[in-house]
């Protein structure tokens, strides 16, 4: 899409954004705010305090009890990112976690993200909001983060921050920006600060190379080095007061408090440890492979809930295979952030409980944008038309028997 034109259509496209939100707003009539850790923690860091002194309710069965008080494990940057909603609770304005709310703002703001990158790729309006529809409506991420648990918005929070800090590292070349957005997606899920490398190698690159975007701005050798600094800030603050908040909480500065909860290296996916090589055939078949569930009435076919291949409710994902691209290094690095975070989401034994499809593949999501717009046109073709819609009302659906059927159930 032409600047211009974008420029012409801000108000249109601010406007999708807030049907958006609006969509994910309703979506999910019963959101699980109940399951509200790091809101609950963020609540608690406001009036002075970290750990509980009493024990909070048993369906949190993520809180650990360690020397008198009880802990959550989320690691500390999730409780950052629900301060300013726990601030509501603190001044009286609402009594639990706003989860419908905030998966709303999330669901929105990852769709404006979209579209401030793909803008970058000169697509036509209708390409543009057809790619970005299809990711935001189209994949497991519309059902998993309505659902709106601590776990769920951890997940949205992580895609923002990617989303942001790859506009402000490979589009706008904003070195501090781009630090705070990935600091806000390590802080939900640390697996994310393995990409750190491949975000420093793409702010620093030569766009002069071969094949690579001319286009890309350049940043002169003599400022790389505090273009990284200032890439490293943010998040080398929030990476000590993690450890420190790890200190405080268990005595230890890596010790995130996971395998303390009581019971959990009992479990059977955990029969190898939290990580271990033994887990990537189950994940991997999880991911991949696994279909939805029949059954003899209607509707038939029901997801499984707990887990799904991907490819089944996201066709679309089939173009990822698609030759080509504007940037050949971007491209590159997207499929090696894939394959790294990839890595490390099918070493983890738990292959991520209650869900549609693989809900931690929505880290996944933002690389896997990047390599459907490197390798794709700018206008829409019918195979696209075909396989984004189908994924949009398989996605659909999916969300209606998951929150407004008992067709779904645990």
């Amino acid at each position: 899409m032409p600047r211009l034109s974008v420029a012409k259509n801000t108000i249109l496209i601010l406007s999708v954004v807030a049907i958006v939100g609006a969509i994910y707003f309703v979506s999910n009539p019963k959101p699980q705010y109940y399951y509200d850790y790091t809101f609950r923690v963020a609540d608690n860091l406001l009036r002075g305090a970290i750990g509980f002194q009493e024990r909070p309710p048993t369906w949190l069965n993520e809180f650990v009890p360690y020397e008198g008080n009880w802990y959550s494990v989320f690691p500390f940057g999730a409780v950052v990112s629900m301060i300013p909603f726990s601030a509501l609770k603190v001044a009286g304005l609402v009594e639990t976690m706003p989860a419908a709310m905030i998966a709303s703002i999330l669901g929105a703001a990852v769709f404006g993200l979209f579209c401030l990158i793909a803008r970058e790729y000169e697509l036509e309006l209708s390409k543009l909001l057809l790619v970005t529809f299809g990711i935001v409506f189209g994949s497991w991420m519309w059902t998993n983060l309505t659902m709106a648990g601590a776990w769920h918005l951890a997940l949205g929070w992580s895609m923002v921050g990617q989303l942001g800090a790859i506009y402000f590292t490979v589009f706008r070349r904003r070195p501090l920006a781009a630090g705070f957005f990935f600091a806000i997606a390590f802080g939900n899920r640390t697996e994310i600060l393995l990409t750190a490398p491949i975000f420093m190698y793409l702010l620093c690159r030569d766009s002069s190379e071969p094949g690579e975007n001319p286009s890309v701005p350049v940043i002169e050798n003599g400022s790389k080095i505090a273009g990284l600094a200032l890439f490293c800030a943010v998040p080398f603050m929030l990476g000590v007061s993690t450890l420190i908040y790890n200190q405080i909480r268990f005595d230890s500065f890596i010790d995130f408090g996971y395998a303390r909860i009581p019971g959990v290296l009992d479990e059977p996916w955990y029969r190898y440890g939290i990580f271990s090589l033994h887990y990537i055939p189950q994940n991997a078949w999880e991911m991949l492979a696994t279909p939805w569930r029949q059954v003899a009435s209607y509707p038939y076919f029901v997801p499984t809930g707990f887990g799904g291949a991907i490819w089944w409710s996201s066709p679309f994902l089939l173009f990822l295979l698609r030759r080509g691209s504007r940037d050949r290094t971007l491209k590159n690095s997207a499929w090696l952030a894939l394959a790294v975070l990839t890595f490390v989401l099918w070493i983890h034994g738990n292959p991520g409980g209650w869900q549609f499809g693989y809900r931690y593949a929505m880290i996944l999501l933002p690389w896997m944008f990047v390599i459907l717009l490197e390798n794709g046109s700018r206008k829409s073709t019918l195979p696209e038309i075909a396989l984004y819609g189908f994924s949009i009302l398989v996605n659909a659906y999916a969300t209606y028997l998951f929150f407004w059927t008992d067709h779904v159930k645990p």
